[in-house]
């Protein structure tokens, strides 16, 4: 367990903690600092405080933070669809069925086991379980996501995700035929109260904005693309769902009669962001995998 102290300036008055602190510990992202607060880590004149605690001139900021617990997850020789890789971060092309990090029932196999096999090194931020896993994707959603090589390529990521300066597209099929064009679905999201192991939309869940812009429509079925302006669990299928038009093959939000492609038709297909070391602008597009393009050719046929 680490511990550190710092007094807050007359020029830091008003400011917010969350902000401060990402700005006095070395590559960490605000993010990051959010979860040692949530988790009662950070402590201000020896009380705890929220993220959106505004520091006054003089206050004694502790935090002690555990140290990164030894990685017991073992690395496995799975292929890996790898698109971009240098010294700081990789992007990989998941497939579907694939899980992002290792859990109950889900301890091999992941997207982490083949990460370790394939890094010599990953960031420690996010845990022994989710090391270098700056965001990520459902098992059955295929697509890019981006993976940090070291603390301080996570902090810079994590960052931009934080600031909403990574660009993350994604392709679906849902049930139903949208009318409009665009749109955007701005709708808080939170644990269903009625079965936890849902997401749902509730008054008091965190903030999460979806845009969407249609593809191609169908007799009763429409291909979007939908951009994420936040990350929530499940963003995309519970939003879509709220509107009416549920995904194509979900089995958690969509409905009983569908077409059984074996989950969710949902695609990450582009993925932009900064370098954390160099600044420039990276970007990535992958198509979808065969069994979205077929389904698509399904419905085509269809009607």
């Amino acid at each position: 367990m680490n511990s550190n102290q710092y007094t807050v300036t007359e020029t830091e008055n008003k400011t917010r903690i969350d902000k401060l602190l990402s700005t006095v510990v070395a590559d960490t992202s605000r993010s990051q600092i959010q979860s040692w607060i949530a988790d009662d880590y950070v402590r201000v004149n020896g009380e705890s405080v929220k993220p959106n605690y505004k520091c006054q001139t003089g206050d004694e900021i502790s935090w002690a933070v555990p140290d990164p617990e030894e990685l017991d997850v073992v690395a496995e020789d799975i292929p890996l669809e790898i698109v971009y890789e240098d010294s700081d971060l990789l992007v990989v092309n998941k497939p579907r069925g694939m899980v992002v990090h290792p859990s109950a029932g889900h301890q091999t196999g992941t997207l982490v086991n083949a990460l370790l096999y394939h890094c010599d090194d990953l960031s420690g931020i996010n845990g022994t379980e989710r090391p270098g896993i700056v965001h990520r994707i459902d098992k059955d959603t295929s697509g890019l996501l981006v993976v940090a090589k070291n603390d301080k390529a996570h902090a810079g990521l994590s960052e931009q995700m934080a600031e909403k300066y990574i660009e993350r597209k994604y392709e679906a099929v849902v049930h139903g035929v949208i009318e409009h064009e665009t749109g955007l679905i701005d709708a808080p999201i939170g644990r269903d109260k009625n079965d936890r192991q849902k997401m749902g939309i509730v008054e008091n869940g965190k903030s999460a904005v979806t845009h969407f812009r249609v593809i191609e429509r169908f007799e009763g079925y429409t291909h979007v693309e939908c951009q994420l302006e936040t990350g929530r669990t499940h963003q995309i299928r519970v939003h879509m769902r709220y509107i009416g038009f549920p995904l194509v093959g979900d089995p958690k939000y969509g409905r009983r009669k569908t077409f059984d492609i074996g989950g969710q038709a949902l695609h990450a297909r582009s993925l932009g962001f900064e370098h954390p070391r160099t600044g420039e602008r990276l970007y990535f597009e992958e198509e979808p995998p065969a069994y979205f393009q077929d389904l698509l050719a399904q419905i085509r046929k269809m009607y």
